[in-house]
C-alpha cells in the first residue's frame, strides 16, 4: 500500500514500552512522527533512535510526538530503550499488521537472498490524523532534523 499525502492515516493499536498501548486516536490534536525501523540495537537503527532522542525537546516544542515502530518484541524494545536512554515510546508489531497497513513490510534482498523486512520509513501525521509527509528508504544521517523541520512547518 502506498500512503497518500492528505489521506487518513491507517488506524492502529499496538502494545508499547512502559506498559503503554499506542492508538492513533490518542494523538488527535497533536502531530506524530511514526518512524519504522528494522531491528533494535543494530547500527543504523541505534543511530536513528539516538538522533530522534537528541531532538526530543525540539519535537515537543513543535507539538509533535515521536513513536518508533518495529516487529521486535516489547522485551527487546525495553532493553533497547534502557541501553540508549530513549524517552519516547517504541511500539511492537510482531504480527506485522500495522507494518503492512503502512506499506513498510516489504520484500528485501541481501546477497541475492530474498526475505521480508521493514523498509526504513518515516511518516508525519498532522493534528487531524492525516498523512502530512512520508519519507521512504530513509538514510539515517540528518534524517531526524529533516523530519523536525517538516513538523515545525506543519
Amino acid at each position: 500500500m502506498t500512503l497518500m499525502i492528505g489521506s487518513e492515516a491507517p488506524a492502529f493499536t499496538l502494545p508499547a514500552t512502559e506498559g503503554q498501548e499506542i492508538d492513533l486516536d490518542t494523538f488527535r490534536g497533536r502531530k506524530v512522527v511514526l518512524y519504522f525501523y528494522p531491528k533494535d540495537d543494530t547500527s543504523g537503527c541505534t543511530r536513528e533512535a539516538q538522533d530522534f532522542q537528541a531532538l526530543r525537546q525540539d519535537f515537543a516544542a513543535a507539538e509533535t510526538e515521536i513513536v518508533g515502530v518495529s516487529p521486535d518484541s516489547l522485551r527487546s524494545h525495553d532493553r533497547f530503550r534502557a541501553k540508549y536512554g530513549l524517552s519516547f515510546p517504541l511500539a511492537s508489531d510482531e504480527a506485522k499488521a500495522m507494518l503492512e497497513a503502512y506499506g513498510v513490510w516489504v520484500e528485501k534482498s541481501m546477497y541475492g537472498r530474498k526475505y521480508m523486512g521493514v523498509e526504513r520509513t518515516t511518516v508525519l501525521i498532522d493534528r487531524d490524523g492525516r498523512i502530512a509527509r512520508v519519507w521512504n528508504q530513509v538514510k539515517v544521517p540528518d534524517h531526524a532534523r529533516e523530519v523536525l523541520e517538516a513538523a515545525r512547518a506543519l
